[in-house]
């Protein structure tokens, strides 16, 4: 049995927008991988394990003032070690790191995601002390937010660049990149996060990238 490590963010954890509570099992993207990938399989004998490891905030590597304990470059070294051997790391993070107390341009926000990449890389957690190989996704731009307009205003701009910057950074690190722009979209409810329907899609999207790349 393989294992996938979704790494990211909110809405790798399964915020309902607008409302802080979380989405089920059946419904979260990460869950949604697992039983496509495993669709046909026997009942007791998966071919995939899918871990999920969304928080809300996490960051690509900025250490956050307001809320501690977010920047995904840290922790995510020891999250490969604790599920070792982990074949493949999908990595979605970069929304957080747009809020207006970092100021980052996109290039800035990619190359905190190029880091998180390079420590996965580097941290001999798949089979055999290999590198597990690396997803990464470039989430959809953020939409107008008066929702959570204090903490994001302005940052709309940014986002839509990210993922010609993403697509750079997976090109020179050698791995696999999706630009979940192009198949799923943000909520208008609070502009950053995913209704049912859009997790679904992007598991599907991941799928697709995992049967035919790996």
């Amino acid at each position: 049995m393989k294992t996938i490590l979704c790494f990211g963010d909110s809405n790798t954890y399964g915020y309902i927008p607008a409302s802080g509570d979380r989405y089920d099992h059946k419904t979260r993207w990460p869950m949604v991988l697992k039983e496509i990938l495993n669709k046909g399989c026997d009942g007791g004998n998966p071919a995939w394990w899918v871990v999920e490891e969304g928080l809300n905030g996490r960051t690509t590597s900025f250490d956050d003032p307001v809320e501690l304990d977010r920047n995904g470059l840290k922790i995510i070294t020891p999250i490969l070690k604790s599920h070792k051997p982990v074949d493949i790391v999908a990595v979605m993070l970069g929304t957080n790191d747009l809020k207006r107390r970092f100021n980052p341009s996109a290039y800035d926000i990619a190359q905190g995601m190029l880091n998180v990449v390079k420590a996965v890389q580097y941290s001999e957690t798949g089979p055999a002390d290999a590198p597990p190989k690396v997803l990464v996704i470039c989430p959809p731009p953020v939409s107008e937010m008066p929702f959570f307009d204090d903490v994001f205003s302005g940052s709309a701009p940014v986002s839509k660049k990210l993922s010609g910057y993403y697509k750079q950074i997976a090109c020179e690190a050698g791995v696999e990149f999706l630009d979940a722009g192009t198949v799923i979209k943000s909520s208008a409810k609070d502009g950053i996060h995913l209704e049912a329907e859009e997790h679904r899609k992007l598991a599907c999207a991941v799928a697709e990238v995992v049967r035919k790349e790996f």
